[in-house]
């Protein structure tokens, strides 16, 4: 079972990695452009299905292998960190607006995909979920359910965001200057995992 104060840093960690823009993220603010908040909000069960399968086979994957490299689960650690830092840079610099793709419809088969490929999927398995998550059954339903409850309401947010960009209801939000503050955030999340490690 997961304890409160397991559960309350995993909520906050997947909570900050689920708001940063990202593959799925993207695709579903577009979708949300390019077909409204009704008509894609579906869309969040193919995101959600996408990590399931992804973050359960990356945690198998690193649990079993950290029973003959226990140097791996801190190795990932680092790596995750590092890679959070280079993201950090690369959406301060970018300050790219949110991708608007109006040349087809976006579909669950495409966020599914998108999902599963996500390197954050990475990140929850092998830093953010704790590992008794892909040991026990019970505290990967619990762990799962954590995940549901930040995933729905983040994931309908992003598309809430495209839709009202689509329909100029935002003429005031300069997606430069968000995407600055996300890059802020995303460096301190990655400062924090490299610290945990130094104490």
């Amino acid at each position: 079972m997961l304890s409160s104060s397991t559960a309350g840093l995993m909520a906050s960690s997947c909570a900050i990695v689920l708001l940063l823009p990202g593959p799925t993220n993207t695709l579903l603010a577009a979708a949300g452009v390019r077909q409204g908040l009704r008509r894609s909000a579906h869309l969040t069960a193919a995101e959600l299905t996408g990590y399931l399968v992804s973050i359960s086979l990356w945690g198998i994957c690193f649990t079993h292998a950290s029973h003959s490299l226990n140097w791996l689960p801190k190795l990932l650690r680092v790596a995750s960190g590092v890679y959070l830092a280079w993201l950090a840079i690369r959406m301060w610099f970018a300050a790219n607006s949110i991708a608007t793709s109006t040349t087809s419809v976006i579909g669950s088969r495409t966020l599914f995909s998108a999902t599963v490929l996500n390197p954050k999927a990475m990140l929850f398995a092998g830093s953010i979920f704790p590992p008794a998550a892909f040991a026990s059954l019970t505290t990967w339903l619990e762990a799962m359910a954590v995940f549901t409850a930040l995933l729905i309401p983040i994931g309908l947010t992003w598309i809430s965001i495209g839709a009202a960009s689509g329909n100029g209801r935002l003429p005031h939000v300069r997606p430069a200057l968000v995407q600055r503050c996300a890059s802020v955030v995303v460096a301190a999340f990655s400062i924090s995992l490299i610290w945990s490690l130094a104490r």
